[in-house]
């Protein structure tokens, strides 16, 4: 029996996302055409930026009205208060302000600096990147593109990079699945020792994103990744909630 496997291919050669673009067409034209076209069982890997450039949530912060908490809360920092003021909008609660820094909780259930709103990757120097209204939306409408060219199922994540309690540096996790369960559970299982798991499961769509980002980077102009390999578990309703802990079970909430 051969040793498991998984193989991370990044895909070159995607254009610079317009409004209204069909990404995933152009996913599969440039994974195509560098000789690596997608296959059966793959996972396809996108990041947040360029689903959100297709779907329009690209904006301009010039007209955006910035309130007194917007300007209170800028006053002494680098932001442009317009841009605070988005973060206010697009947050269901802010969880922590200090320094600058904006930690919230978004509408989808994230926490995340800044409502996950940023300028990076962007064109023009008075644009901001919101995060997509509904991820997992974005994540079914790719995969059904990609069965409906190419006869046969793959799983989709979209990615973000989001900073981490208690660690330093950022990480690529997923903010919207589609066709796999994001979690793998071990509850019910016995360890190798006979030990019986009743609480360990892994949240393997996290684990996927952070290791596309190897291949895909921040500067390198490679906003998706083909992880192949990887044997996931079929799932038709699969949804980035089944990731986000509830209320109830949150101890730090």
């Amino acid at each position: 029996m051969p040793p498991p496997e998984v193989r991370v291919i990044g895909v070159q050669g995607m254009p610079e996302i317009k409004s209204g673009d069909d990404i995933a067409g152009m996913m599969m034209d440039a994974a195509a055409q560098q000789g690596t076209p997608f296959e059966a069982g793959d996972v396809v890997v996108v990041t947040q930026k360029v689903v959100s450039k297709a779907e329009g949530r690209v904006i301009t912060i010039e007209g955006v009205e910035p309130s007194t908490l917007a300007i209170s809360i800028t006053e002494g920092f680098r932001r442009d208060p317009r841009h605070t003021e988005l973060i206010l909008r697009e947050s269901a609660r802010i969880v922590r302000m200090d320094r600058g820094v904006i930690i919230s909780e978004t509408r989808h259930g994230f926490y995340c600096a800044n409502a996950g709103i940023d300028a990076s990757n962007i064109p023009g120097s008075d644009t901001v990147c919101l995060l997509p209204v509904d991820s997992d939306l974005s994540a079914r409408g790719i995969r059904a593109a990609i069965k409906s060219w190419l006869g046969f199922d793959v799983a989709v994540i979209v990615s973000d990079t989001f900073g981490r309690p208690w660690r330093n540096g950022a990480a690529n996790v997923a903010i919207g699945v589609a066709g796999f369960d994001p979690m793998l559970s071990y509850v019910g299982q016995e360890d190798s020792h006979g030990n019986m798991m009743y609480t360990t499961e892994i949240a393997v769509a996290d684990e996927l994103a952070a290791t596309a980002e190897l291949v895909t980077g921040k500067v390198e102009g490679v906003p998706v990744s083909i992880v192949r390999g990887y044997a996931y578990i079929p799932m038709e309703d699969a949804s980035i909630k089944r990731i986000l802990r509830t209320g109830d079970r949150d101890l730090f909430r």
